[in-house]
């Protein structure tokens, strides 16, 4: 965290220039980062923040933006959204330009007003919130701004993805999911897409779980057996999707199971041989992914990724952001937020697995590939040296992903 002396040399500066210059004039152009990294979802926090690390490295090395690198400056929220806007009030203290938050869209709810109230008030100081995967659709629906960006596909549209992965021959699912905004987005949305693409699949058990507080799933899976269910479709992350899934393996559950994250940090090792061609993950990446599509660059990234770390790189939608912002800087002239934020309305950017992206300009939802993998032997590369990996299943383009939106977005008059 940047310390109130080194801005003392800087306060007059601060006074007779927009927050753009003051960034510039401390060398680097700062991201202030807010998620768990501490309590029971530290492991996704801190999976993020090495990922995101590595890749603003490899954006620096390319030229950073306006001849200034990246700095990324983490705050730990514990998961709670008052933690989130004392983060967000530390950026805002020290001019940053942008705040990225990836887990939990209760905190990006409570971020996103904290960010309209802040920018409303503060015209001279603004701030830009990166939205890394808190996929609510509320978010770019209702409570869309323009101070928002979201990079990763929202809760109806991996939904979507989900419900057309299942196979004919299975018409009986469970749902499990957490009980608060994101949870409950994807229980209305998976039985939204269930309704309209397969009417003859019939949900068996439907529940909603507090929020980290389960440490023995057993009794669920009891409960999911007994449904005669044959797959579980479940929006949980970190130890919810962690030791749910190990919970099923352990049993010897007959289930196939539908995910939005079991390929990240400690899902894979949770899961075990035992989940072998039983578990699929809708996902923005796999290691995988490059090789099947004789992409080496792409491949030797994230190779080096794994060199240096003991778990799989799973953030190409992290790469993408800051491509975005380097682009936006650059085209912008300026580390102006209003001016970047413009910048980014209908940028398109080629991901580094060569497919194309679009920020849309009437909700800020990202629209790009993504896809389904299968956990499974046989694969180049193994997860988390499980001796099994992710095999992609289905690769959908984003012309294919799109869903439409219902925001009503005001847009500041300095715009």
């Amino acid at each position: 965290m940047l310390r109130s002396k080194w801005l003392t040399p800087f306060f007059g500066m601060t006074l007779a220039i927009a927050c753009g210059g003051q960034a510039l004039a401390q060398g680097t152009i700062k991201v202030a980062y807010t998620d768990p990294l501490s309590g029971p979802f530290a492991q996704v926090g801190d999976a993020n923040l090495k990922q995101m690390q590595y890749i603003i490295d490899y954006i620096n090395s390319k030229g950073g933006a306006l001849g200034k690198k990246f700095e990324l400056v983490p705050f730990d929220n514990k998961s709670q959204p008052s933690d989130a806007l004392i983060a967000l009030k530390s950026a805002t203290d020290q001019n940053m330009p942008f705040i990225m938050q990836c887990s939990g869209s209760n905190i990006a709810s409570a971020l996103i007003d904290g960010v309209n109230k802040h920018n409303d008030r503060n015209p001279d100081n603004r701030i830009i919130y990166l939205n890394c995967g808190a996929v609510a659709p509320e978010l770019t629906n209702e409570q869309c701004s323009f101070w928002h960006f979201r990079f990763d596909l929202h809760a109806g549209m991996k939904a979507e993805v989900m419900v057309r992965a299942l196979p004919k021959e299975t018409t009986k699912v469970y749902l499990i999911n957490q009980d608060y905004l994101f949870g409950q987005s994807v229980q209305r949305e998976v039985k939204n897409y269930l309704t309209k693409l397969r009417p003859d699949v019939q949900v068996v058990g439907d529940e909603l779980i507090p929020l980290g507080k389960i440490k023995d799933f057993s009794p669920y899976l009891t409960k999911i057996k007994a449904s005669g269910a044959q797959a579980l479709l479940t929006g949980n992350w970190g130890p919810d999707m962690n030791l749910l899934i190990k919970a099923g393996v352990d049993a010897g559950a007959d289930l196939r199971y539908y995910t939005f994250y079991a390929h990240l940090a400690g899902g894979p090792t949770a899961i075990g041989v035992g989940g072998d061609n039983r578990v699929l993950a809708v996902m923005s990446f796999g290691e995988n992914v490059a090789p099947e599509t004789g992409n080496k660059e792409a491949e030797e990234f994230t190779k080096g990724f794994r060199e240096k770390h003991k778990f799989d790189f799973s953030a190409a939608g992290f790469r993408t952001i800051f491509e975005y912002l380097q682009a936006a800087v650059n085209k912008a002239g300026s580390v102006d937020p209003a001016k970047i934020a413009t910048a980014m309305e209908d940028l398109q950017v080629k991901d580094f697995l060569g497919y194309d992206t679009k920020m849309r300009k009437e909700d800020h939802q990202i629209i790009s590939e993504y896809f389904v993998g299968t956990f499974k032997k046989g694969v180049k590369y193994d997860a988390e040296g499980t001796g099994l990996g992710w095999a992609t299943s289905a690769t959908i383009l984003a012309k294919d992903i799109d869903q439409p939106n219902t925001c009503k977005m005001k847009r500041p008059s300095a715009s």
